[in-house]
């Protein structure tokens, strides 16, 4: 396992140094095989180590890893952009098992995260965030984004806007059936994560009035 975080983790750091060993790899084995087939392999795992070598990466540690929590050391803004966002470098401290720990670092691009989804979110400076690594390789890392308070607090921002949206069209029309089943669904999917009396004590409201309109 620890040597293939190691080949995951150059992989997915070292794009470009990756191309060129899969040239040297598969062109020896063509000079020495003469099997023209052999470089065909070359182009296709380039292009799905270039888009998707950190989501490997990720989905490996996550599925092999132990947890543990890193701390983000240096956030340094670069020249270079990806869809007109500034990509960022960052250094990191990991906590070992030992409780000791070791360096490591990574960018907006290479940063191994999960859920594997189509956002980067790093979390911020300075901050105790959860992660997995193999053991005898801390230096690799997946960030548990959706584990740590600033993922957490994101999901129940999110969780929170179906049940603005809904409020709103059900204060426009309190009389619409529609708007209330919608109103009472948002709030009845946001109660099964949260404890929250003031949301139980809406819906019971809202299913009475929804029963009088009926």
């Amino acid at each position: 396992m620890v040597f293939i975080s190691k080949i995951l983790f150059f992989t997915s750091h070292h794009g470009f140094y990756t191309v060129i060993i899969l040239f040297l790899l598969f062109g020896f084995l063509f000079v020495v095989t003469r099997k023209w087939w052999l470089l065909i392999p070359i182009l296709p795992l380039s292009i799905i180590n270039g888009f998707g070598g950190q989501f490997i990466n990720a989905w490996f540690l996550n599925k092999y890893g132990v947890e543990s929590t890193a701390i983000l050391t240096s956030d340094i803004q670069t020249n270079s952009t990806l869809n007109d966002q500034y990509i960022h470098d960052y250094e990191a401290i990991v906590k070992k098992q030992d409780g000791k720990y070791v360096n490591t670092f990574f960018s907006t691009t290479t940063a191994a995260i999960y859920p594997i989804e189509n956002a980067i979110r790093i979390p911020r400076k300075e901050e105790t965030f959860p992660v997995k690594f193999i053991p005898g390789y801390e230096k690799n890392i997946v960030i548990l984004y959706y584990q740590s308070e600033e993922g957490k607090n994101l999901l129940k921002y999110e969780m929170q806007a179906p049940i603005d949206t809904a409020r709103i069209k059900y204060e426009a029309d309190k009389t619409n059936k529609e708007f209330i089943e919608e109103y009472i669904s948002a709030l009845e999917d946001y109660v099964k994560y949260y404890d929250d009396e003031n949301y139980k004590m809406k819906i019971e409201e809202l299913k009475k009035e929804l029963r009088q309109l009926k």
